[in-house]
């Protein structure tokens, strides 16, 4: 049996309650009304009650009802947790890619580096849109397709707007001097090559991002005792 419960409210401790049954054999919902003849409800029955499924229910009572008024307000208690904070504490997540819902379960460091690659690209997209819609505004007739603007100008403007440093590859031959202190042991000092040993021990490199060292040659090698 289904049961249905309906309070009018009002500031009056008076009501009346009507309970209605549905037809036992299809329905078999009980239906229980409670009004008050202060918001125009009269005494009795109360008229046009349908059930949920449509028919009208047979009414069972009337009877008087007593309800006593609320005026206590209770406060909402707020608690503070204790916070604590543990990197590898296991978190579970919904996650719906591609339609799929999937739930993984990350430690908080790894769901951390997750939210801040999240975000780095975010703003990455932020920074491409705004470089996309100043490249569209200048493809117009009074901007880049302008007759009177120069390919250099162009070019010059694309840079600034995508901030790129446009750059050329040039190789450089050098000759470098360098000089070396080494000590020998004694044993190998009649057979020593001093230009195979700096050829085999000597590295050049360069602290500059852009450079690139290719190669070196020790082409002459001097050697003072």
């Amino acid at each position: 049996m289904s049961v249905l419960a309906c309070i009018i409210l009002g500031m009056t401790e008076t009501w009346t309650k009507n309970t209605y049954a549905c037809d036992p054999d299809e329905c078999d919902t009980l239906i229980e009304i409670t009004t008050s003849d202060k918001f125009g409800f009269p005494s009795g029955s109360v008229n046009n009650v349908t059930c949920p499924c449509g028919r009208t229910p047979n009414l069972l009572s009337v009877e008087p009802a007593t309800i006593a008024p609320i005026n206590e307000r209770k406060e909402m208690e707020t608690t503070t947790a204790p916070y604590s904070y543990d990197a590898n504490t296991l978190v579970t997540y919904k996650s719906i890619n591609n339609g799929e819902v999937t739930y993984p379960t990350l430690k908080v460091n790894e769901l951390e580096y997750h939210l801040d690659s999240y975000r780095r690209l975010q703003d990455q997209l932020a920074i491409s849109n705004g470089q996309i819609s100043k490249i569209l505004d200048n493809l117009s007739a009074d901007g880049w397709f302008n007759p009177n603007y120069e390919k250099l100008e162009v070019l010059n403007d694309l840079c600034e707007i995508l901030g790129h440093e446009p750059k050329q590859t040039v190789t450089i031959t050098a000759t470098v001097n360098v000089e070396v202190s080494y000590d020998i042991p004694l044993e190998e000092v009649e057979d020593f090559d001093a230009r195979y040993f700096l050829q085999d021990n000597l590295t050049v490199d360069s602290w500059h991002g852009d450079v690139s060292i290719e190669s070196f040659d020790v082409e002459d090698a001097d050697v003072s005792y």
